[in-house]
């Protein structure tokens, strides 16, 4: 029997549209449609809000994989805000942690793994377009989180960590070689790692997670890392709305061009509306009461993405684009003045002619 056994666990997260029209798709792709609920095992709150998108079971993939044939189990998540989060479960039975590095950019059956979900995401985001709101012409690159979830017993996670930080250090970061890693490469990954129990354990770096838990309790986290990645896909969405925008206004300035453009300064009211609902939205499919464990998880992916720092630099985007349009209406504004004032001399003119005339 293998050491370590469990599955490694893909989470994509693709934005599709400006926002669902109907939330309640039904069925996707001849499957049906039920409301995701993870079972809480943690002690928590009882007033507890956990957001509950609908989930779609795909039949499972037969692969051959780097250890031999799997099944690949497959789900999909649709998302109010214009989004869909597809995750594959990849079993995996190993002796050393070292021989999962493998697993971050995976081949099965010869095909990349990346290639096959972006494929299955074209194929959700057409049968969903008639659902969307501003739909996008196809998928664009995805936000992936690998997560390795090992359900095998370890009596103290916190006393194996100890021992096998270098190893855990190297499957996050994708080095194949563990001894090359510096202390304070080591260090800085396991500063974000958390336990409840005695025998769970979460890491978390930029693009992978370790997992060490119960399987039963595995559900409940990867929802929390699955939301968090949505965050990030979505603000990275509106992040590219908002540079073409100042690229257009750049090219407005230089060219002091208003004239004829009177719907700007709508657009720009209508993008900072946007902006507080996305926010809004974003916020709402994590709420979390008290000091929670997941919270604490939330957390934890928060900072390692840097929302907070997404939410700043979008905010500072729209307050320049607030600036840019305010030089040019000042500008339109002046030259109406001199336009009106032009007019009125000019009206005096011809007055004082006809009565001259007289």
């Amino acid at each position: 029997m293998k050491q370590y056994s469990g599955e490694v666990v893909y989470i994509y997260a693709f934005d599709i549209a400006y926002e669902m029209a109907d939330t309640r798709i039904g069925e996707l792709l001849g499957h049906p449609a039920a409301e995701f609920a993870a079972d809480i095992s943690k002690h928590g709150p009882q007033e507890l809000l956990f957001y509950r998108p609908e989930m779609v079971r795909l039949p499972p993939w037969d692969r051959v994989g780097p250890h031999g044939s799997v099944r690949i189990h497959r789900t999909i998540k649709v998302l109010p805000m214009g989004a869909i989060s597809i995750t594959l479960r990849v079993p995996f039975e190993v002796d050393r942690l070292e021989e999962l590095v493998g697993y971050h950019d995976l081949e099965l059956s010869g095909r990349r793994l990346h290639d096959e979900v972006r494929e299955l995401a074209e194929q959700v985001r057409r049968e969903l377009t008639p659902l969307c709101l501003r739909p996008t012409e196809q998928v664009r690159e995805e936000e992936a989180y690998t997560v390795f979830c090992v359900g095998s017993p370890i009596p103290s996670t916190q006393d194996w960590l100890k021992t096998n930080q270098r190893a855990v250090a190297a499957l996050l970061t994708e080095e194949k070689d563990a001894e090359k890693l510096s202390q304070r490469e080591v260090e800085k990954v396991m500063e974000r790692s958390l336990s409840y129990y005695d025998r769970d354990l979460t890491v978390i770096d930029w693009d992978a997670a370790l997992l060490v838990d119960d399987p039963r309790n595995f559900d409940e986290v990867l929802h929390i890392m699955e939301l968090a990645n949505v965050q990030l896909t979505e603000l990275e969405a509106y992040d590219r709305i908002l540079d073409k925008a100042l690229e257009r206004a750049y090219r407005d300035v230089a060219g002091r061009r208003l004239w004829g453009r009177s719907d700007v300064l709508d657009d720009i009211r209508e993008m900072r509306i946007d902006f507080a609902r996305l926010s809004d939205e974003l916020s709402n499919i994590t709420k979390f009461f008290g000091d929670w464990y997941l919270a604490r998880i939330y957390q934890q992916l928060s900072e390692r993405f840097h929302l907070a720092d997404w939410n700043q630099v979008m905010d500072s985007k729209l307050k320049t684009l607030d600036e840019l349009y305010e030089i040019l209406k000042a500008d339109r504004d002046s030259r109406w003045m001199m336009l009106m004032e032009a007019t009125i001399v000019l009206l005096f003119i011809v007055d004082l002619a006809l009565i001259f005339k007289k």
